[in-house]
């Protein structure tokens, strides 16, 4: 007979799908969306198995130019674009709209001169469904999003808060990282890199 720990381990070594979950800081209002059990493809094996879709392109892979923050390392959903610069009203306007479970993708123009996010909208975006967030530019209250449960991607950190003017356009075609995004694609993040994909992928 197998020893108990043995069969335990082997178990938990036999991993074909990621889980996301869903943390909330002590503080925070646990939401609808909040401590659901998520299942996403691991980019990794999504790569290997769609190799086909890489070479048509419906597949791509951003390129590795961004950080982790927050406690969620994995995370998938449908994308919602936005384009600003230095200027993070539409981004604050769609992470107060409740969602289930897409993923905010902010060009920002790759600035390093202000941040975009902060902690009381990765926290915000957390409350009202957001899986995950890919900032191109740089978010800000590092310590506050990495204990936030949504995932969060930027190129880094600066203690510079962002303009109010309201410039910027939603829903709209953004080239980050090496590929275009568009409103309505699937994206898929985990500890490996960020896949974009037109189509959802099959687990």
């Amino acid at each position: 007979m197998i020893p108990f720990f043995l069969s335990l381990i082997l178990l938990l070594n036999f991993k074909p799908v990621h889980f996301q979950f869903c943390f909330s800081t002590p503080n925070s209002s646990l939401t609808p969306a909040a401590g659901q059990l998520m299942a996403t493809i691991a980019t990794a094996e999504a790569c290997d198995s769609n190799a086909a879709l890489l070479a048509s392109h419906d597949l791509r892979v951003l390129q590795p130019v961004f950080q982790i923050y927050g406690q969620s390392r994995v995370f998938s959903g449908p994308v919602v674009t936005v384009k600003v610069f230095e200027d993070n009203v539409l981004v604050r306007e769609l992470i107060a709209t409740r969602v289930d479970g897409k993923v905010l993708v902010i060009d920002g123009g790759g600035s390093m001169r202000s941040a975009l996010v902060g902690g009381n909208l990765a926290q915000r975006a957390h409350n009202t469904g957001w899986a995950g967030i890919v900032v191109n530019g740089c978010i800000r209250d590092v310590d506050e999003i990495n204990a936030c449960g949504t995932g969060v991607r930027a190129l880094g950190s600066h203690p510079i808060k962002p303009l109010k003017k309201g410039n910027g356009e939603k829903h709209c075609p953004v080239h980050i990282a090496g590929t275009f995004i568009r409103d309505g694609e699937w994206l898929y993040a985990d500890s490996d890199g960020i896949l974009v994909s037109t189509t959802e992928l099959s687990v």
